[in-house]
């Protein structure tokens, strides 16, 4: 395998780069999954039926928490790629774990919030607001807990095979799977809770 030293260790391949391509094309597809779920919501948000709308169900606190965690995740998993690139494997591994802590405590609250809208009397069978509503709120965190899995799976190879072009290309594009995933919550932030609050 040729590895080209005049590019950042991600890129240093042939096969690197193919690969980062790939999952840009991936992002795209993704991207038109969750334009086609803030669609169905729009359409769907008026319509409660006899349940509760979303200002009776939305509270700020665990929105704002959950905002300021995964923002706070993004900078650390920007740190992990940045300790990537000055080949820091451990400071590296180090970011990563706290990226992945801030994942877990996201999910808990979104869990913690499912509850809450539960004994609201809003789930998923209560009308066509919420059953988008948990639609798009529970692809969101699946997508999280996904990459939590993904992430534990990458800081184990690079324990095991350190920073190599293959653990470098992955974990870049772990990155930019993350930094999806935060893209999106501002998106579920801004148009399904603030708009939902006013």
């Amino acid at each position: 395998m040729k590895i080209d030293s005049n590019q950042p260790l991600e890129y240093s391949t042939e096969q690197n780069k193919m690969n980062i391509l790939g999952f840009w094309i991936f992002l795209g597809a993704e991207i038109m999954l969750f334009a086609t779920l803030f669609t169905s919501y729009f359409i769907y948000e008026g319509r409660v039926g006899s349940g509760p709308g979303a200002a009776e169900i939305f509270e700020i606190g665990p929105v704002i928490i959950n905002t300021m965690i995964l923002l706070t995740s993004s900078f650390t998993i920007g740190l992990a790629i940045h300790a990537m690139r000055i080949q820091r494997t451990k400071a590296m591994i180090s970011f990563l774990i706290v990226t992945l802590a801030l994942g877990a405590a996201f999910v808990s609250v979104e869990i913690y919030e499912f509850i809450h809208f539960y004994h609201l009397n809003a789930t998923l069978q209560t009308s066509g607001f919420t059953a988008t509503l948990f639609t798009t709120l529970a692809t969101h965190g699946a997508h999280v807990t996904f990459g939590l899995f993904w992430g534990i799976m990458i800081i184990i190879q690079l324990v095991k095979h350190g920073l190599t072009a293959q653990t470098a290309n992955k974990s870049f594009i772990f990155s930019l799977y993350w930094h999806f995933l935060d893209v999106m919550w501002i998106f579920i932030f801004s148009f399904v809770y603030l708009k939902g609050m006013m």
